[in-house]
């Protein structure tokens, strides 16, 4: 009995003891909103337990029952980017924990500044400004920014020879000269560096590119006909201690990117950042004698500086300098050869320095002062012809931003100078044409913007700009964007008319130029060229029910030439002929893009462009060169998330397109056949923040010179010794040269690097 009477007191001091360790544990509740809005069926999940909640209509979510201790908190829903929440719990607490979640597939709302040239989410801005993470990047490691952009829908790196693979990029159809490149909205890659300076951007300090397709010289001014493309770089508050981007491929090469910050003062915050590329092996695939693909020694040394003000007002300077060795040509050319006419190389020596930045006045409106100067000093030869170009760019600029009830003004005042000279009838003195004389031109301008808020649903923006050059007078170009989003702002209908001009500098843009195999002719003084293009883009977003999130991203473009200026290589296979075109020109067509990410992990991206572009000259339609009908890009990636393990599959896909050829005899395909250059790589991410990644380059192993009996015309014969002209000087027929051809390295439109693997490490420390 006594046994029997213990049993409810023994029970009952269990329940008081149970009782007391549950009144110890801990509490979590919260909310979790995106854009001031509430989110609900978000998870939240304490790592490494089985806890968790998920939001109701409201957003609210609530953990009991929690025992002591440090935790991460987890919130994630499809569309969004995780939040993590690092939290220590004590007895008792109860703990609010908000999350704040950004839309991480459309990325509508992130901040963009390129469209118009002031920060505006993407969601909101009346310019599409496309928005490439540096993480897009890391899904295909290259060298540079050049050849990083291949997997953008609409922009294509293009090489411009087969012997020092120089290149330029385009943006639907438009030429290189017809990109602006900015590096944190200055237009410092221009003139000479837009064949030679986008190498040695390091892109471990890279934190997004943002991409305009379209003019935006009523912002920007010159050179920014076709589109623009800005670098912008990592600011040193959030950039990581130190980061170490390492990797080598099989064929030979070996890129490292170095970052690291200091906190100099409690005001003073540096970013310095370092990149070395080096690529000496000599490979001749193709059996021609010649590289393959051009040598390389290059260091690029980037720093950033940013300086805490009252009021949070902006102040930042950066630096960086390239220094670049390469050269290519046949496989048994040393330095000696150097400008002889024994064995052919072409070697060119870079040396670029640039200084920019930010300096906003300490006044009550928004008033910024922007600057950059830049040095470019080439020292090259082609064969045996010389080419040596000093450049030197001033940039001023002063912009006033003002809200004023539902206008937003933006007005600057811009003054560029440029120094130029060089050796080539560019600047030769009119009266004397042995003697070279330097070119300064004085570009002052001024622009105004006005950003009107018609409705909650329906924006007007309205742009004018105007430009003196000292040596073409007076430049006007207008710009109209008009943008309407639904309610629910799923659906964004963007509208835009713009004016754009350029300002040609023949041998610091053309790298056809200045090989010496064809002669350069002008027919008369260029003019600026003009143009108008009209746009309209269209996107998505849709939410299904079992979690897939779909981006769509449609546009129509089209764009009017006066005055282009086409380089012409088939009226004499001997020279390039430049002149303003009489007549006109188009680059219409049409782009898709398509961002998809599935429940179950898989994200896809998309993206096809069709175009057509021609120029049309005393009834005469001619296709323009290098310029592609059909291209695709894709980018699928899948994360096995237990493992660890991140697997990428990139590549894109060109169509058709017009390539030079020497003579009627002329053996090599006049139209590129459909290409594609596809590359795959797998990711291990570990807890320390190391990463090791590895995979294949050019899956398929695809070169040019597959269907042709040769690319470079006369590559045996390159200085054209046994070459016999008629009275017309045009190349014969003869046994020796039995398609009458001279020595040409012109004819490219891809790269020539065939299948590698490639192995590399990232390493960064918070």
């Amino acid at each position: 009995m006594k046994h029997h009477s213990n049993k409810p007191m023994l029970i009952g001091l269990a329940l008081l003891i149970s009782s007391c360790l549950f009144s110890q544990n801990a509490t979590i509740s919260g909310k979790v909103t995106s854009n001031n809005e509430s989110l609900e069926f978000v998870n939240i999940m304490l790592q490494g337990t089985e806890m968790g909640a998920i939001t109701d209509l409201s957003g609210a979510y609530r953990i009991t029952n929690i025992k002591p201790g440090t935790y991460k908190l987890i919130a994630s829903s499809i569309g969004y980017k995780k939040e993590y929440q690092s939290i220590a719990l004590k007895s008792g607490d109860a703990l609010t924990v908000n999350f704040e979640l950004t839309e991480e597939n459309s990325e509508l709302n992130e901040v963009v500044i390129t469209g118009t040239m002031k920060e505006v989410s993407k969601l909101e801005s009346p310019v599409p400004v496309e928005v490439y993470a540096a993480k897009f990047f890391k899904s295909n490691p290259v060298p540079a920014i050049f050849d990083a952009l291949q997997n953008v829908n609409g922009v294509r790196p293009q090489l411009n020879c087969n012997v020092c693979n120089t290149g330029d990029i385009h943006i639907n159809g438009l030429e290189g000269p017809y990109t602006m490149v900015l590096i944190d909205g200055m237009p410092i890659v221009s003139g000479l560096s837009s064949v030679y300076g986008l190498s040695g951007i390091p892109q471990s300090l890279v934190e997004r590119v943002e991409i305009v397709k379209g003019p935006a010289s009523t912002l920007y001014g010159s050179e920014a006909v076709g589109g623009l493309i800005n670098i912008i770089t990592k600011q040193p508050i959030n950039a990581p201690l130190l980061s170490v981007d390492v990797f080598g491929t099989t064929w030979g090469e070996v890129n490292t990117d170095i970052a690291a910050k200091f906190n100099i003062t409690k005001k003073a915050q540096s970013l310095l950042g370092v990149n070395y590329y080096n690529y000496q092996n000599p490979i001749d695939n193709n059996n021609d004698n010649f590289t393959d693909v051009t040598l390389q020694n290059r260091i690029s040394i980037f720093n950033k500086w940013n300086f805490s003000r009252k009021d949070n007002r902006l102040f930042s300077v950066v630096g960086r300098y390239v220094y670049e060795d390469r050269w290519g040509g046949e496989m048994n050319w040393t330095s000696q050869y150097r400008g002889g006419n024994e064995i052919y190389g072409e070697s060119i020596y870079t040396s670029r320095w640039e200084l920019f930045g930010n300096y906003e006045l300490p006044l009550k409106d928004r008033v910024m002062l922007q600057f950059s100067f830049n040095g470019h000093d080439q020292n090259s030869v082609y064969g045996d012809m010389p080419y040596v170009a000093d450049q030197k760019i001033a940039f001023g600029q002063l912009t006033w931003n003002k809200e004023l009830g539902k206008h937003d003004l933006l007005t600057g005042l811009t003054y560029r100078y440029t120094y130029y000279d060089d050796d080539t009838p560019a600047t030769a003195n009119f009266n004397n044409p042995n003697v070279n004389q330097a070119s300064h031109t004085n570009l002052p301008g001024l622009f105004v913007q006005d950003e009107i808020w018609l409705n909650e649903n329906n924006k007007l923006l309205l742009g004018m700009r105007y430009d003196y050059n000292s040596i073409h007078g007076s430049i006007l170009t207008p710009r109209i964007n008009y943008k309407w989003n639904s309610k629910d702002k799923n659906n964004v209908l963007r509208f835009s008319l713009g004016n754009g001009y350029r300002v040609a500098n023949v041998f610091t843009e053309d790298h056809a130029a200045l090989t010496g195999a064809r002669e350069v002719e002008f027919l008369s003084d260029l003019k600026p060229e003009k143009s108008w293009n009209g746009n309209i883009n269209f996107v998505k977003k849709i939410y299904t029910a079992n979690g897939t999130f779909i981006g769509l991203d449609a546009t129509a473009f089209y764009t009017h030439f006066n005055n282009k200026i086409i380089a012409d290589y088939d009226t004499d296979p001997n020279k390039i002929i430049y002149d303003n075109l009489d007549g006109h020109a188009i680059s219409q067509g049409i782009s898709f893009n398509m961002d998809m990410a599935l429940a179950n992990g898989l994200k896809i991206l998309l993206g096809a462009t069709a175009m057509d572009v021609y120029s049309k000259e005393n009834g005469e339609r001619i296709q323009q060169l290098f310029t592609e009908k059909i291209t695709g890009v894709w980018n699928l990636g899948y994360t096995f998330e237990k493992a660890g393990l991140n697997i990428d599959y990139t590549g894109n896909l060109y169509g058709p397109m017009r390539l030079p050829l020497l003579s009627d005899t002329d053996p090599r395909q006049e139209y590129s056949p459909y290409w594609s250059i596809q590359n795959i790589q797998l990711t291990k991410t570990f807890n320390n923040g190391l990463e090791l990644y590895g995979g294949v380059k050019n899956l398929l192993d695809w070169t040019p010179n597959k269907g042709n009996p040769f690319i470079i015309a006369r590559a045996d014969d390159p200085f054209d010794k046994n070459v016999q002209f008629d009275a017309d000087g045009q190349a014969m027929v003869t046994p020796d040269n039995p398609y009458g051809l001279t020595f040409d390295p012109s004819y490219v439109y891809g790269p020539n690097q065939g299948i590698r693997g490639f192995l590399g490490l990232r390493w960064s420390i918070n």
